[in-house]
């Protein structure tokens, strides 16, 4: 399938590492993948029209204005439109569809996207809250363990429909932290197996509700960039990476309004970029998939068609979503062993996603990768953004 010439593509990236860095806030972040970005691209400061910048904050940081600290942090966007986006845990594929849009409506010819989080600096019992932001506060404010309370709550009541699946978790867990293991910039590059996975301990303590320590995303600090352009101009560029299809659809916000174990808003904007695309989950190489929890991962695996409702846990158990599978996901070692830094999230799947189709990815590579699926959510599949990714160049 082939789109119209003027379609926005990636033509470079930057990815720092995941992790409790040394780095001292979002300014130094920016830093340090912003420039980098740039030079991989092949383009000048001087060429680029636009910056959106993903930040969640939310009281991370007293700073705020993230979109002013582009001026101080990247040489020669001092006077640079810029803008920061927000969008809960999916606020790096936002800041990406933004700039996106800027080249598609011709407002930009060369956009910077820049997704960063510094988290590691506030302590964990303020981390929970502010992430707590991602949830309907009226109804779920104050769960103890923050958003793992609002998974924990999820995976009790799919366990409560269809069966006790701490198992099939636990594999997932494992699967992903194996996978880690080739990812340089990955937080946490350690093998934990299947048995530690699922066995409650004092190094793998209960959370919320069945959800255990290795069932849960780690706090961490990071940052990736992304240059966007249009075809023509990419035509002088090294390489381009094309969305053959991009969704974003929403659900309602509060869990009390809707089956919070089915993720209908992830299922239709699945559906909507397949449709798009012309494919099917077949024509995918790798999923790259929003697995801030384990029971969100599973819960995908049903939202995207590639099980039936209820039948997640079969996916992982027949080997499926392994690196060797019919479909890996998460061949990085997604949001489990790679970390979770918010802003950063989003762009991140984005940069890896990119790697593989140009053969680029290492110790990650998935051989042959010609279309790459990438599901960002924010909230509890509040928002949720599908890209189907294919290289042009």
């Amino acid at each position: 399938m082939t789109r119209d010439q003027g379609d926005a593509v990636i033509v470079g990236w930057a990815h720092g590492p995941f992790g409790k860095l040394d780095a001292e806030d979002i300014e130094a972040l920016f830093a340090s993948v912003g420039t980098d970005a740039l030079i991989h691209a092949g383009v000048e400061a001087a060429d680029v029209d636009f910056v959106t910048v993903g930040v969640l904050n939310a009281g991370f940081s007293k700073q705020g204005f993230d979109a002013g600290l582009v001026s101080v942090a990247v040489p020669g966007l001092e006077n640079t439109p810029a803008v920061r986006v927000e969008n809960a845990c999916a606020t790096g594929t936002a800041a990406l569809y933004t700039a996106i849009d800027a080249i598609e409506a011709g407002r930009a010819r060369i956009a910077l996207v820049i997704g960063a989080e510094k988290m590691t600096a506030t302590p964990t019992a303020e981390v929970g809250d502010i992430l707590l932001a991602g949830a309907y506060r009226k109804e779920e404010d104050g769960l103890p363990a923050g958003f793992a309370g609002i998974f924990g709550q999820i995976a009790d009541s799919y366990f409560q429909k269809y069966g006790d699946k701490s198992k099939e978790l636990a594999m997932i867990a494992a699967k992903n932290h194996a996978n880690g293991m080739g990812n340089p910039f990955a937080h946490m590059r350690k093998d934990f197996g299947v048995d530690f996975c699922n066995t409650i301990s004092e190094k793998n303590p209960r959370v919320a509700g069945p959800l255990r320590r290795t069932d849960c995303s780690l706090v961490s600090d990071g940052a990736a960039a992304l240059v966007v352009t249009d075809r023509a101009t990419a035509e002088g560029l090294a390489r381009a990476i094309a969305f053959r299809a991009r969704a974003h659809q929403n659900d309602i916000f509060p869990l009390s309004r809707r089956d919070m174990t089915a993720f209908d808003g992830a299922r239709r904007a699945w559906d909507s970029a397949k449709e798009t695309a012309g494919i099917t989950l077949d024509d995918l190489a790798l999923v790259e998939t929003h697995d801030c929890f384990t029971m969100a991962e599973m819960i995908e695996y049903e939202a995207m068609g590639l099980t039936k409702p209820g039948e997640g846990w079969k996916a992982i158990r027949e080997g499926v979503t392994q690196k060797d599978g019919k479909l890996p996901m998460n061949p990085s070692g997604g949001l489990k062993s790679k970390g979770h830094p918010i802003g950063a999230t989003g762009v991140s799947m984005h940069v890896l996603a990119s790697m593989q189709l140009m053969g680029e990815a290492g110790d990650m590579q998935i051989a042959d990768a010609n279309l790459a699926g990438v599901f960002n959510m924010g909230g509890a599949a509040v928002t949720n953004y599908v890209s189907i990714l294919e290289r042009v160049k």
